[in-house]
């Protein structure tokens, strides 16, 4: 008996247990952090299509360029796709075997098929541009610039490559909800409808409409993702790429493009801007910086400078070297990073000055922010959506207007 341990008070034993309760609710509180972020992430991809106006200008943009670009070398247009092109057909298709790549313009060495084919090139650039039947053209647009790209794959320069890949990724965007012949039939047929019911629907019905609707929402959302990184790799890319030569590091590489024979479409001007070394060096350094920078700026309201810096940027490289296509892809490019809201206002101002001015007035019945800008989100759930968003895009949202509805183009 006088052996036995005398045992130890309750309190004594019960004194590891608070860490471990704090470990269990730092946790939790991880845990809970980490399934909101993923849930935030998933509303962003499916409940609303981002971007549509900043998709739009791509389209207006990149078909535009692309239609400016054939009827601007339509004189030229046999040298360089044609069958009178130094490119044989024979030479391109020995390439495709080695490459992979294909164009619908070696199907046929007839000259009458080649300029059929340059007809509906330009017609499908027009019509890409002006937003008809947007979903199929799309399409067609993106396999005319990859046919005419791998047709003359050394005779042209590197802003075919960026609309090459452009008008592959705005096949998965809905780029014509905005400011297209889409948009204004799809409209005039709300406005013609009215506030008439709509029919009723099966269950099966409902759900292949929701699914369609979510499956359309996130290929629009991860196109627009792939541009935005796409061009984040461009910029981020080219200044690493720039940080290891010594001429941007000593501040003379664009004293040397200026007087290349090339890159000189007005000697003059050239060798006038070459006049002044210190604003060459100095043009260089903010132009590497930039470009690495650019990537990490895009989260803040940091971008907008850089962006109207890099704007001039490719206006200087247009108009000193020569290359306005390759300038006008990149500016296009770098629409994708302004807001909807950004793109909203646009017209507003345009209305204001216009009407300021007296030069045109408001159609009678239509205030700005009219009817026919329908509440975002699916009809079923129109109130969980709106709950869902968050506060500082509610006004994108009403900008954005049809954003989920399927029959849109």
């Amino acid at each position: 008996m006088g052996s036995e341990q005398i045992p130890q008070p309750p309190s004594t034993a019960a004194a590891p247990h608070p860490p471990v309760a704090q470990e269990t609710s730092v946790t939790g509180t991880a845990h809970r952090w980490l399934l909101d972020r993923i849930g935030a992430l998933w509303a962003l991809l499916t409940d609303r299509p981002v971007s549509l106006y900043a998709a739009s200008v791509l389209r207006i943009g990149y078909g535009l360029l692309y239609l400016v670009f054939l009827l601007r070398e339509f004189p030229h247009r046999d040298e360089i796709w044609g069958p009178g092109s130094p490119w044989t057909p024979a030479l391109a298709q020995q390439l495709f075997d080695q490459t992979g790549w294909n164009s619908i313009l070696i199907l046929s060495d007839s000259r009458a098929y080649f300029e059929l084919c340059y007809v509906m090139a330009v017609v499908t650039s027009a019509l890409f541009m002006l937003g008809w039947r947007t979903r199929a053209v799309s399409l067609l647009f993106a396999v005319v610039v990859a046919s005419f790209h791998a047709r003359s794959i050394f005779m042209t320069d590197g802003g075919d490559n960026l609309i090459l890949l452009m008008a592959l990724y705005l096949v998965l965007t809905a780029c014509g909800r905005r400011w297209s012949l889409d948009a204004r039939r799809n409209r005039l047929k709300a406005a013609r409808a009215g506030a008439a019911p709509e029919p009723a629907r099966s269950l099966f019905a409902q759900q292949l409409r929701y699914a369609r609707t979510t499956l359309t929402t996130v290929v629009h959302n991860c196109g627009i993702l792939v541009i935005a990184a796409q061009v984040c790799f461009l910029y981020g890319s080219a200044g690493l790429y720039k940080i290891q030569g010594p001429t941007w590091g000593g501040g003379t590489a664009l004293h040397y493009a200026l007087n290349l024979e090339l890159f000189q479409p007005w000697p003059a001007l050239s060798h006038l801007v070459d006049q002044y070394p210190m604003v060459i060096a100095i043009a260089g350094y903010v132009t590497v910086l930039l470009q690495v920078a650019f990537p990490f700026v895009l989260f803040g309201r940091l971008k907008y400078p850089v962006l109207t810096v890099l704007l001039g940027m490719h206006f200087g490289i247009a108009v000193l070297l020569g290359l306005p296509l390759f300038s006008g892809a990149m500016i296009v490019a770098d629409a994708v990073f302004l807001p909807d809201r950004f793109y909203a206002f646009l017209p507003r101002l345009w209305r204001r000055a216009a009407r300021r001015a007296g030069v045109r007035q408001p159609a009678p019945g239509r205030a700005a922010g009219s009817a026919s800008v329908p509440p975002q989100g699916r009809p079923d759930e129109a109130g969980s959506k709106r709950r869902a968003t968050p506060a500082g895009q509610r006004d994108t949202s009403l900008a954005t207007g049809r954003a989920s509805d399927p029959a849109a183009p």
